[in-house]
């Protein structure tokens, strides 16, 4: 068994050109030595696996070259002194250091002194190394490296030239990923390299480290699937189907769906910051001048742009506001589970018409979903009435019709809407096009010839009976002012099927007639005749009765009490 070496260590840099993402810093590095403009103490600081050690062990060979094509490596190996500061962080170790900083090299002009970990020596051993710090023999040269650099006094930070490292990109650590696929023969998905480096969160020393465990895990071949299950991350596709979910409407689906997330064993935590950052993502596909923003695969690139048509600013806007909300309150919520629920329930009804006028932390009312037939559960149909075979029913006739005509209505409010606007391409809702197209709806219903369309005899009762089932059906709906004015009456039936409805007032009047197209669709499906009209009545003795001001309510309660105006008198109580 052939011992291995780790990528961490077999494919650490040798040279600044190796070194990934840092480039502004190793050009002046590599410049300082060219021009013999070098500081005498330097300190590297920035977060780990980001290069800090590997460009001083570079930089620590690279000042004594002076022809690196003839001149090896060992040359001056005994210049280059390392010390860890973890270990040897007291003042005895300091002393010792400051000891040897005396003595010239043998060989070379310089000798090299690389501290790392440098955060880590005690108040005492700092106070020991200042001197030397600030005023080294000339052929003595000090490079600290540190990933806190907060924790390192003031007085030696002053002392310094400071190199501040930045994290890894992740385009830069998948293309460096991908360069060592290529070394080590080992075929590698665009989108698996993507996550190891988003994994490593800008540590190219954890890439690698990720890099190899997944190669142990699949062998000679990384795919998507395959990193995504051996790192448990939660993979684009499941939020790339959760956000259709959420665009739908679907509550129930995206409560199951997110307890498939849990049951793989992620938290509601990590799965509420990957939704958040998607909606963002989405956010910046919107718009080609941000499109660079998005540091994804190019395959998952395809599927953000597809998606990012459905989904609307304001609803991303929304969307990342609540996923936000619920981020912050997570860790104080005692029942954490519920609130992402509720979270995801409030995102799903963002989109939702049903209501004209939704509170900001509205939900789908549940009865909107118990109504839905398995078949417009499924995705795109269409709604077809079919009689079905019924039970001996255990309410009465009128109430067991009202039940029946909620739920055969009340799914053509979404999902036939939704998936006509799937296959064409419709005007807008508020635009001119779309008010034209909606008035010429209303006018083919009540202008359509009939004439070889049934005419099957009803009564006033069974109209009565429908009457109240549509007026229950616009309460479900929220269609509570249209539903209101039908019941200011009784409809009464007249001679070749005209239905006479009487309303108080002229506004009544100029409602009901933009709601009567519906109404008589409704009536004529049900009564399974198209024969039917509606004239609507201004009555002005029924308008009277309705009292609108204080003074005219008073007066209908003096009326029925006279002692009411006693009252007002004896306490001097104004109308």
């Amino acid at each position: 068994m052939e011992h291995f070496i780790v990528s961490a260590r077999k494919y650490r840099p040798k040279n600044f050109q190796d070194v990934v993402g840092q480039q502004a810093i190793t050009n002046t590095l590599e410049n300082a030595i060219k021009n013999n403009h070098l500081a005498q103490a330097l300190l590297f600081t920035g977060p780990r696996g980001v290069g800090k050690t590997s460009c001083a062990r570079i930089l620590a060979k690279r000042i004594n070259q002076q022809d690196t094509e003839n001149l090896e490596e060992e040359d001056f190996a005994f210049n280059i002194f390392e010390l860890d500061a973890a270990s040897n962080n007291s003042v005895d170790d300091i002393r010792s250091l400051t000891d040897q900083v005396r003595i010239p090299p043998q060989t070379g002009k310089y000798k090299v002194y690389i501290i790392d970990e440098v955060h880590m020596l005690s108040q005492a051993a700092f106070n020991a190394f200042l001197k030397t710090l600030e005023e080294p023999p000339a052929h003595a040269i000090f490079i600290l490296a540190t990933t806190e650099k907060h924790k390192i006094i003031p007085t030696i930070l002053s002392r310094c030239q400071i190199f501040d490292f930045k994290r890894i990109g992740v385009l830069d650590a998948k293309n460096y990923l991908k360069e060592i696929s290529v070394k080590e023969n080992i075929t590698a998905d665009d989108d698996a390299l993507h996550i190891i480096a988003q994994k490593a969160d800008g540590a190219m020393r954890d890439a690698l480290s990720i890099f190899d465990r997944v190669v142990s895990f699949s062998g000679k071949k990384l795919t998507r699937e395959a990193v995504t299950e051996n790192l448990n991350v939660l993979d684009y596709d499941t939020y790339f189907e959760m956000t259709d979910l959420l665009l739908d409407n679907k509550i129930p689906d995206v409560l199951n769906a997110f307890n498939v997330v849990l049951n793989k064993g992620f938290e509601g935590h990590h799965f509420i910051n990957g939704l958040a950052s998607h909606f963002r993502d989405l956010l910046v596909a919107k718009d080609k001048a941000t499109l660079d923003l998005l540091e994804v695969g190019d395959s998952a690139k395809k599927k953000y742009l597809t998606q990012a048509t459905r989904a609307s600013i304001p609803f991303l806007l929304q969307a990342i506001e609540k996923a936000n909300n619920c981020d912050l309150n997570y860790r104080a919520s005692k029942n954490q589970r519920l609130l992402v629920e509720l979270n995801i329930m409030q995102i799903a009804s963002i989109t939702f018409d049903g209501e004209k006028k939704k509170p900001a932390n509205y939900i789908i009312p549940a009865t909107f979903f118990q109504a839905l037939s398995p078949a417009a559960k499924k995705g795109p149909v269409v709604v077809v009435n079919k009689p079905e075979k019924e039970a001996t029913p255990l309410v009465s006739e009128p109430q067991q019709e009202i039940q029946k005509t909620v739920a055969e209505q009340l799914p053509l409010k979404k999902p036939v809407l939704k998936n006509i606007g799937r296959l064409h391409t419709q005007p807008g809702k508020y635009s001119l096009k779309g008010f034209n197209q909606q008035k010429e709806v209303k006018k083919a219903v009540v202008e359509e010839n009939f004439d070889q369309h049934p005419k099957t005899n009803f009564t006033e009762e069974k109209l009565q009976e429908l009457w109240k089932a549509y007026v229950h059906l616009l309460n479900t709906k929220g269609e509570r002012s249209m539903a209101s004015i039908m019941g200011t009456d009784i409809p009464s039936l007249g001679a070749d099927f005209k239905i006479s409805f009487t309303v108080p007032n002229k506004l009544m009047e100029d409602q009901f007639r933009k709601g009567r197209p519906q109404i008589m669709k409704f009536l004529r499906e049900k009564l399974n005749n198209y024969g039917i009209s509606i004239t609507v009545q201004l009555n002005e003795a029924i308008e009277k009765k309705f009292a609108y001001t204080p003074e005219e309510k008073y007066k209908k309660l003096n009326e029925k009490n006279p002692l009411l105006e006693k009252l007002r008198q004896a306490f001097e109580l104004d109308l």
